[in-house]
């Protein structure tokens, strides 16, 4: 039977060619990082929003429970980003996810701690700087990505002005829920895909009952696109929250100071917080444009076996056996 191509950054080969997006505040955590890992693919731990001990903690506990490839995601516009990065190399991480923003300092970082840097862009400028400075590859995110969002851009349309622009391995982002839609971007000339929202509503997610019910109750008509106080369009789930926001009923004032640069409209790390702990009336939930279309909470192992299977059938896996 045909099988999936294998993801290589750097000296990196993930068996699978599947990434799990890095999700914060806290919803991308270790136990969801670990079992994606040890089913093959690559786990993210979000680290913005954390502090320098809670990510060194997060990635031991990762250590813990998998031998596979765990990487960290950060934003760049937080402050403690360089402190963050840091830290996720004193610990060993295996690569850093970095968006919300550039960093051209990471590149140097990454490379004196021998760690794989991926950033995530969506122009082909950006993806052409990225490979010149020394990325070991790039996600390439599009408009139908959950959290913030760097284009309006769709996602199919950036990999086809990418793909041929560049070297180094290319992993598509935005939209992608299930294995045709990875077989699609694969044939298209992607390497791999980051998936974020479909691991929300995996077992191993550790965000609260109500954040996830959200997610399956939502209709197309629920996905909305704010301006977050980072500067950015977010993609997020219509709730009782988002409603206060559009209202301008929100409290401005912020404990967190966690930004370079930050609108006030409403403190952003509170309200993830309070989303990832499972209070809807003041919490942000992000999620992808497709995330209506999920339906069921499986644990992340099932979720790669129907991943697989759905994208080797979509490729003709079974005209042939092993």
């Amino acid at each position: 039977m045909l099988e999936l191509p294998k993801l290589r950054i750097g000296d990196l080969v993930a068996e699978v060619p599947i990434v799990q997006g890095g999700m914060a505040v806290k919803v991308s955590t270790a136990p969801l990082a670990a079992a994606v890992a040890n089913e093959g693919g690559i786990g993210l731990i979000a680290g913005s929003g954390l502090t320098v001990e809670e990510i060194k903690k997060e990635i031991r506990r990762a250590r813990e429970l998998s031998t596979g490839i765990i990487g960290v995601n950060i934003m760049v516009a937080i402050n403690e980003f360089k402190e963050l990065v840091n830290a996720s190399i004193s610990e060993g991480i295996d690569l850093i996810v970095a968006g919300a923003g550039f960093s051209r300092d990471l590149f140097s970082l990454g490379k004196e701690g021998d760690v794989e840097i991926v950033p995530i862009v969506s122009s082909v400028k950006l993806a052409k700087i990225s490979e010149r400075l020394g990325a070991s590859a790039i996600v390439v995110e599009g408009k139908e990505a959950g959290g913030h969002l760097g284009t309006d851009q769709p996602m199919k349309s950036l990999i086809e002005k990418i793909v041929d622009e560049v070297e180094i391995p290319v992993i598509a982002a935005g939209g992608i829920m299930d294995g045709q839609d990875i077989a699609e971007v694969l044939e298209m000339g992607a390497d791999g895909v980051q998936m974020g929202s479909r691991f929300v509503a995996s077992e191993e997610c550790e965000v609260e009952d109500e954040f996830k019910e959200l997610y399956m109750n939502a209709t197309p008509e629920d996905g909305v696109v704010i301006d977050s106080p980072v500067g950015l369009p977010g993609r997020a789930l219509r709730n009782e929250f988002l409603n206060k926001v559009e209202d301008d009923e929100l409290d401005t004032s912020c404990d967190y100071l966690c930004l370079k640069k930050c609108s006030r409209r409403f403190c952003i790390m509170e309200s993830l917080i309070k989303a990832q702990s499972g209070d809807m009336d003041q919490g942000l939930v992000f999620a992808g444009e497709k995330a209506y279309q999920l339906n069921e909470i499986l644990p992340v192992k099932q979720i790669f076996e129907n991943l697989i299977e759905e994208a080797k059938e979509y490729l003709g896996g079974n005209t042939k056996d092993d």
